[in-house]
C-alpha cells in the first residue's frame, strides 16, 4: 500500500501541540477576521469543564487543524490554514487563566505561559494573527492594553473567560484543556492547500439542526442503546413530522423555553436544544424522548388536521393554519394539555379562537405578526386568565378594526367569508367581487347607466371599495363562470338568487349596487366579524408594537445602525429615552443595583458577572459604588442576554418593553 507524500495527519494532544518547541503559528493574510462570539466561548468552556469532570481516560475532540510549514527546520513558522477561530479562542482562554493565577501560583502560571509565548522570546505570542489585528490580539494576551474603551472580539471573549472562571477553578479548567485533542493535518511543499481546505469545509451538505440534534442524542450511547432509541423514538418523530422536522424542533423549543429560537445559519435551534437538554444519557433520555415523540405526533396532526377525530377541533386547526405555522408552539402546548386531560375541550377551542382573532385583527390593521408566540407561551404557563390578558394586549380593538374594514382590502377573504357566511368547506366556491375589480365599459350597478358614463370620482370610489368586506361574497364556481363580467342586475338574477349561500342570496333584495350599498353591507358584516373574531373581554388594549424585553432580538457584535436600535424603552410604566443596547444594559443594571439588589447579586453569582467587586482586568468599567463596578466591554448579544436575565431574576421582565426604531426593525 502506498503512503501519502504531501499530507501528514496525526492525532495529537492540542495543548502539547500548541506548547511544543519554538514555532510561531501564523494566520495567513487571506484568512477572515476573528469572529467567534461569546456564545461560542460559552460552548467551548462548557465542553472543557465537562471533560475535566470525567476520569483520566476521557478526551474531547476539537476536529481537524490544517497547517503548512513555511520553510524547513525546527524553527519554521506554521501557517494556519484552517482552525484559526478555535486556536485563537483557546489562546484567549489560556491567557485568562494565566492572568488569574500569575500572582498566586507561579508554577501553574509558567505552564500556561508555555502555551502562550515563545520560550526564547517571552514578549512574542506563539499565535501571530494577521498583521492588521496582531497588535490588538497581543495586547490582550500579554495584558498590556492601553486603550481601555476599544471594542473587539478579542477583548470581549477574553473578558468573558475572566468573568466566568474563579481563581480556585483554574486548575480544573487547565486539566480539561489538557484533555483536548485534534487531528493535525500538515501539508508538504507540493500539497494544494486551497483544494484540501475546500474539501474539509465545503464538500457535501452541512448538517442541519435536526441532524445535529439526532447525533447529539445518540452519540454518547452504546450501539444497542442507539438502535433502541432510534426505533422507539427518533423514527416515529421523523414519521410524524416528515419534511417539517426542522420546524418541529424549533417550535417545540419555543414552547419549552418561552423564548424565540433563531432559525438561521448559526444552528440556533441546535444550540437551544443543547441548553434545554444538557444531559442526554440513558437515564434522562427515556423520559425526554417519550415526550418528544408525543409532541411530534401532535405536530403531525397540526400539519394535517384531518387526522384529528374531533370534527370541531379539526375545523379549528385548519382555520389556525390559515395564518401559517408560527402559532404552533402555543397550539402544541394547549393541544397536549387537552389530550392529557389537563384542560377541557372548551378551553382548548377557546385558545384556538383567540389566536385566530389576534392574527386576523393584526393583519387587518397592518401590525406585524412575528415574534408573538413565545410571550404567549410564557403567559399560558400562568393559566388561561394570564393567556387571555397577554392576547388581549396585542389584539387590536373593535374600534380600530371597524375603521380599517371600511376602506381596506380584506385579507384571507375565503377564510373570513366562509365563517361569516356559514360555509364550512370553501372548496368549490369563488370569492365574488360584486363590483368587479376592473369593471368593463358596459358594466352597470343599476342596469341603466353603464360604467363608461360614471364620472372619474365615481369610478375611483368603486375601485377603492371593490376589495373591501362589503363588496365580497362566496359564490359557487359554476355560477361565477356563468356571470363573469356581467352587470349587477344580471348577477343578482342569474347567479346570486341560485346560490346555496344565504348571505349571497340576500343580495337579491338590492335593486342596485354601488358605494352606498357596499358601505352599508360592510357595517352589517363588521358587527358579525367582531363577534366571531372577538378579543378576550378584558380592558387591556393593543400595545402599538411594543416588544417584551424577553423577546428583544439578541444581535451578534455591533451591526450597523445599532446606536438607534430603539425609539424608547418602557420600564414599569416609565418611558426611557434609551436608543441602544449598551445604554439599556447600563441603565437596567444600575437600576437593579438600586431597586432589586438581591436579584442582581443572585444573577451575577450564577452567571459570573457582569457586576464585580474588583476591576480584575483592563477594559471598560462603570463604577456602581465604592466596592462594585459594572463591566461594559461586552458585545451586544451578551448585553441583551444579561438585561433579560437580571430582569427575569428580579421578576420584572413582564413590565419592561422596547419600541424598535425603523433602523432596529430592519437590522
Amino acid at each position: 500500500m502506498s503512503t501519502a507524500t504531501n499530507v501528514e495527519a496525526t492525532a495529537v494532544n492540542t495543548i502539547e501541540w500548541l506548547a511544543a518547541g519554538r514555532t510561531t503559528i501564523v494566520v495567513p493574510v487571506y484568512q477572515r477576521q476573528y469572529r467567534w462570539d461569546i456564545g461560542g466561548c460559552e460552548r467551548l468552556l462548557s465542553d472543557v469543564r465537562a471533560v475535566a469532570a470525567e476520569d483520566d481516560a476521557h478526551r474531547h475532540f476539537l476536529g481537524s487543524i490544517l497547517s503548512a510549514q513555511d520553510g524547513s527546520g525546527e524553527d519554521a513558522d506554521l501557517i494556519l490554514i484552517d482552525g484559526q477561530q478555535r486556536i485563537t479562542t483557546l489562546m484567549l482562554l489560556v491567557a485568562a487563566l494565566h492572568h488569574a493565577v500569575r500572582d498566586t501560583d507561579p508554577a501553574l502560571a509558567a505552564e500556561l505561559s508555555r502555551v502562550l509565548v515563545l520560550a526564547d522570546a517571552p514578549g512574542r505570542t506563539k499565535l501571530r494573527p494577521h498583521d492588521a489585528w496582531a497588535e490588538l490580539y497581543e495586547s490582550v494576551v500579554l495584558d498590556r492594553r492601553d486603550d481601555l474603551d476599544r471594542e473587539s472580539r478579542f477583548d470581549d471573549n477574553y473578558a468573558f473567560f475572566r468573568s466566568q472562571i474563579h481563581v480556585d477553578e483554574v486548575p480544573l479548567i487547565w486539566r480539561g484543556l489538557q484533555r483536548l485533542e485534534h487531528v493535525s493535518i500538515t501539508l508538504g511543499a507540493r500539497a494544494n492547500a486551497q483544494q484540501i481546505f475546500e474539501s474539509l469545509n465545503s464538500t457535501g451538505e452541512p448538517l442541519r439542526d435536526h441532524e445535529l440534534i439526532h447525533n447529539y442524542i445518540l452519540m454518547g450511547l452504546s450501539h444497542a442503546e442507539q438502535l433502541d432509541v432510534e426505533s422507539r423514538f427518533w423514527l416515529p418523530i421523523e414519521q410524524h413530522t416528515g419534511e417539517a422536522i426542522g420546524a418541529f424542533w424549533r417550535h417545540y423549543l419555543v414552547m419549552v423555553t418561552g423564548r424565540e429560537v433563531a432559525a438561521n445559519g448559526e444552528h440556533g435551534v441546535y444550540s437551544a436544544f443543547r441548553q434545554s437538554f444538557p444531559r442526554v444519557d440513558v437515564a434522562h433520555l427515556q423520559a425526554d424522548a417519550a415526550n418528544w415523540r408525543h409532541f411530534a405526533e401532535l405536530y403531525g396532526i397540526l400539519l394535517d388536521p384531518s387526522r384529528e377525530p374531533d370534527l370541531e377541533i379539526a375545523r379549528q386547526l385548519r382555520a389556525v393554519n390559515t395564518f401559517g405555522r408560527s402559532s404552533y408552539p402555543l397550539v402544541l402546548n394547549a393541544y397536549s394539555d387537552h389530550v392529557r386531560g389537563r384542560i377541557d375541550r372548551a378551553e382548548f377551542l377557546q385558545t384556538l379562537e383567540w389566536l385566530q382573532a389576534m392574527y386576523l385583527r393584526r393583519v387587518l390593521v397592518n401590525l406585524p405578526t412575528e415574534r408573538l408566540i413565545a410571550r404567549l407561551c410564557r403567559a399560558r404557563a400562568n393559566g388561561q386568565e394570564a393567556l387571555a390578558r397577554a392576547i388581549a394586549r396585542i389584539t387590536p380593538s373593535d374600534e380600530r378594526v371597524s375603521a380599517v374594514l371600511k376602506y381596506s382590502e380584506l385579507p384571507y377573504p375565503a377564510y373570513v367569508l366562509g365563517r361569516l357566511e356559514g360555509v364550512d368547506e370553501v372548496e368549490g366556491f369563488d370569492v365574488e367581487h360584486i363590483v368587479p375589480a376592473v369593471p368593463g365599459d358596459a358594466w352597470s350597478g343599476d342596469g341603466v347607466r353603464p360604467w363608461s358614463e360614471y364620472s372619474e370620482d365615481e369610478q375611483n370610489s368603486h375601485r377603492a371599495l371593490a376589495p373591501t368586506l362589503g363588496n365580497l361574497t362566496l359564490l359557487e364556481q359554476g355560477l361565477t363562470e356563468r356571470v363573469f363580467g356581467a352587470s349587477f342586475p344580471a348577477k343578482r338574477d342569474e347567479a346570486y338568487a341560485r346560490s346555496t349561500v344565504p348571505a349571497t342570496r340576500e343580495l337579491t333584495a338590492a335593486a342596485a349596487w354601488g358605494t352606498a350599498a357596499i358601505t352599508a353591507r360592510t357595517v352589517a358584516l363588521t358587527t358579525e366579524l367582531l363577534r366571531i373574531w372577538a378579543r378576550p373581554a378584558l380592558p387591556e388594549i393593543d400595545d402599538d408594537g411594543l416588544t417584551p424585553i424577553l423577546d428583544a432580538v439578541r444581535r451578534r457584535g455591533w451591526p450597523a445602525g445599532w446606536e438607534r436600535e430603539f425609539d424608547y424603552v418602557e420600564y414599569r410604566g416609565e418611558r426611557w429615552e434609551v436608543y441602544d443596547v449598551k445604554h439599556l444594559f447600563n441603565r437596567v443594571f444600575r437600576r437593579a443595583w438600586t431597586d432589586t439588589r438581591e436579584a442582581a447579586v443572585a444573577y451575577c453569582a450564577a452567571h459570573g458577572g457582569p457586576i464585580y467587586d474588583a476591576q480584575a482586568w483592563k477594559g471598560q468599567w462603570d463604577r456602581l459604588d465604592d466596592e462594585h463596578s459594572l463591566y461594559m466591554g461586552w458585545d451586544s448579544n451578551y448585553m441583551m442576554t444579561a438585561v433579560q436575565g437580571v430582569l427575569e431574576e428580579s421578576g420584572l421582565a413582564s413590565e419592561v418593553f422596547v419600541k424598535y426604531s425603523y433602523i432596529g426593525n430592519v437590522m
